[in-house]
């Protein structure tokens, strides 16, 4: 799941994305009218973070609501810090700061 998430979000327009989504869900006519790309191009940048979960979509009447998938998004973070040692366990800094003293 992880690579698909970073592997999604390693487009700038699929961040830009994301940041409008962070603010509130959207449309998608409002999501294509935020960018100067066609609409099958931000479609398709939509169908990429969906696939990796990291957007939802819901269909009300004749519209499709978007939102950010924030659990998705945490993971993501948490992977990240845990890659460089900043994970909620992780007591390498106290260690360091003994270790100067």
């Amino acid at each position: 799941m992880t690579n698909n998430v970073f592997s999604a979000l390693g487009h700038p327009l699929r961040r830009q994305v994301m940041d409008l989504l962070r603010k509130g869900p959207r449309t998608s006519g409002e999501l294509a009218d935020a960018f100067e790309a066609s609409w099958p191009t931000v479609s398709r940048h939509l169908s990429v973070l969906k696939d990796a979960d990291l957007i939802t979509a819901e269909r009300q009447g004749t519209s499709i609501i978007y939102r950010a998938n924030t659990s998705v998004i945490e993971d993501a973070a948490a992977a990240l810090l845990a890659m460089i040692g900043r994970d909620n366990g992780d007591d390498d800094d106290d260690d360091m700061k003994e270790a100067a003293e």
